[in-house]
């Protein structure tokens, strides 16, 4: 029996190493195809969420409202873009120059009720494109594309979060699905830190990686087991030995390490995206999707470091001082207290840089061409700046942008009152829109329903439509 053989790695050690990842992806990837049905065609191979969570101020950023009331205005004035026509505010500066690589969905709106409130149940929708409580816990889009789509790259796992270890990131779940299809998340206080390393890849107890390699009774040893695990079927029993090969792959592949290293990068390219946090996570994410990555989630922010006093917990969640010019600083404290002003730096001046560098490289690179890289943020901000001289919490109106994979860059998809507050084109999306067009950029068949573990039948993005302006 395998749990009596203690000279092979214990199965909770490919649990810590992320390896189950990669294992439920080989046993899942073949859904509609292995059966012969035929699939939507694909526009993309991978995909890239950029995911600034806290709720991004729209009339701040991609919305700009020029004629709003002065008492609630926006102090950051309109720009132009490469693109006649399209304004950003001067806040992305940068990201004005790419513009025509983007399409920026400006009527989204959460209506369901109560998740406006709450940024964990904000996060959670982000990351399944459900909205949550509902009869079942839907799992991250990234854990159904890893079981849907798998991975052409055998030595990474399908789904990764970067970094994934900020206070949102224990909302992303694989849900009803096998724990495994859960996100590798790489962890990483600061990844501008020299000294910096994913610290789960080693190989477990100091075994030597020829020793690993040459333990060809692994796999014996599991076949014999997989009655256990109730693989019964001829196909299970192929996936399962395909899992084990990957297994190794990813233990012992020297290019498993070599795609987290980011000073293989060059001096250039990581000045270009930003030498802080946040510019290097991005560039990470990048990193990864070029090495064959099926879907990557990028959630940061800038951490507590000499480089950001008074700072804390800066995401976008701006109640107070949105437009302070350093850290909040609020005596006593207060919903927004130890973030940064939206202006500064460590907030949107850190994101026009990386955001724009990464449009930039990939184009450069060509992986614009199947890549679908998503902007996106689980709310956004209220049009009337509150007593606390901040902006709350806003499910009417927010926007996102999109890149790559046939979107049509240079378009501005929607429209909101002069305030920014409410949705005023006939185009209105949701969250569950935003999932279904991931799905459908990557081809999956959403007629086809996943299965709970009493066979439940389970349809993703079921609330959804791909947006059509994006195909």
């Amino acid at each position: 029996m395998i749990g009596h053989r203690h000279d092979l790695i214990p199965r909770r050690s490919f649990l810590q190493l992320g390896m189950m990842g990669a294992a439920s992806a080989v046993l899942a990837g073949r859904s509609s195809a292995a059966e012969g049905r035929p699939r939507p065609s694909p526009k993309a191979k991978n995909v890239l969420v950029i995911f600034e969570q806290g709720g991004v101020s729209q009339m701040d950023t991609f919305d700009p409202k020029p004629d709003a009331v002065a008492e609630h205005r926006s102090p950051f004035r309109p720009i132009d873009t490469v693109v006649p026509g399209l304004r950003f505010t001067e806040l992305l500066a940068e990201t004005a120059k790419v513009a025509d690589k983007l399409a920026v969905v400006r009527c989204m709106h959460q209506p369901t009720p109560g998740i406006g409130n709450s940024h964990p149940k904000g996060s959670r929708y982000i990351f399944s494109g459900e909205a949550p409580g509902g009869p079942v816990d839907m799992p991250d889009i990234g854990s159904i594309l890893a079981l849907r789509a798998g991975s052409a790259c055998r030595y990474l796992p399908p789904y990764i979060l970067v970094p994934g270890n900020s206070e949102q990131a224990a909302e992303s779940k694989s849900g009803f699905l096998p724990s495994g299809l859960s996100a590798f998340k790489t962890g990483g206080l600061d990844l501008s830190a020299s000294d910096w390393r994913v610290s789960n890849l080693d190989l477990i107890g100091g075994i030597d990686p020829r020793r690993f390699r040459d333990r060809s009774d692994l796999l014996s040893n599991l076949d014999v087991g997989l009655n256990t695990l109730g693989a019964n079927s001829s196909r299970q029993v192929e996936a399962m030995s395909s899992f084990v090969g990957q297994a190794q792959d990813m233990l012992s592949n020297p290019l498993t390490r070599k795609a987290f290293e980011l000073t293989t990068e060059s001096e250039t390219v990581r000045d270009r995206y930003g030498r802080g946090h946040r510019g290097q996570c991005y560039l990470l994410g990048r990193k990864l999707i070029e090495s064959g990555v099926r879907i990557v989630t990028v959630d940061v922010r800038e951490p507590m470091t000499d480089r950001t006093p008074g700072g804390s917990n800066m995401n976008w969640d701006h109640h107070d001082f949105i437009y302070s010019t350093a850290s909040t600083k609020i005596k006593g404290g207060g919903p927004g207290a130890g973030r940064y002003g939206i202006g500064t730096w460590p907030m949107m001046g850190s994101t026009d840089r990386a955001f724009s560098a990464l449009i930039e490289d990939m184009d450069e690179r060509g992986m614009l061409a199947e890549t679908l890289v998503c902007f996106v943020t689980e709310f956004g901000r209220t049009p009337k700046i509150n007593e606390r001289l901040g902006r709350d919490h806003w499910t009417s109106s927010f926007s996102i942008a999109f890149a790559g994979a046939g979107v049509p860059g240079g378009r501005v998809i929607g429209e909101t009152d002069k305030e920014g507050g409410y949705i005023v084109s006939e185009m209105a999306y949701t969250i569950e829109d935003y999932a279904a067009t991931v799905y459908e950029k990557l081809g999956l068949d959403r007629s086809e329903p996943l299965r709970t573990p009493d066979n439940r039948p389970i349809f993703i993005a079921s609330k959804g439509k791909p947006i059509p302006e994006l195909s």
